[in-house]
């Protein structure tokens, strides 16, 4: 979902997205990130936009290699596939924010079982 949002004058471009879950066939997930695409590449580069949403992804607790778009404060450890993410953020010339303050853990994990948190 996008919207376009007045504030103060200025013109917001809010999207809203929820990535494929890790598990789903390949060509589910190429199809996000290509939709995702384009919804991103209609919207003028020198205009605000702020994505939000669940991307079911880790980017892991640190920047390594993403310093432009990972602010260092994640969680856990990132995968091959959790890549996306950081080379789509790299792409636009945006920052996954929540990544650039430091958070108490209960605020990073989101599922506790007994043999996991992520």
């Amino acid at each position: 979902m996008s919207i376009k949002v007045v504030v103060g004058g200025f013109t917001v471009n809010v999207v809203s997205a929820y990535a494929p879950q890790v598990g789903l066939d390949q060509e589910v997930k190429r199809r996000f990130w290509d939709d995702l695409d384009k919804v991103v590449h209609s919207i003028l580069h020198s205009k605000k936009l702020f994505i939000g949403g669940d991307f079911n992804v880790h980017i892991g607790a640190n920047a390594r290699g993403y310093d432009g778009v990972h602010g260092g404060y994640g969680f856990g450890v990132r995968n091959e596939e959790d890549i996306s993410l950081l080379d789509f953020t790299n792409a636009f010339d945006l920052v996954v924010a929540n990544s650039s303050f430091p958070k108490r853990e209960e605020h990073l994990v989101t599922f506790r079982s007994t043999v996991a948190k992520t």
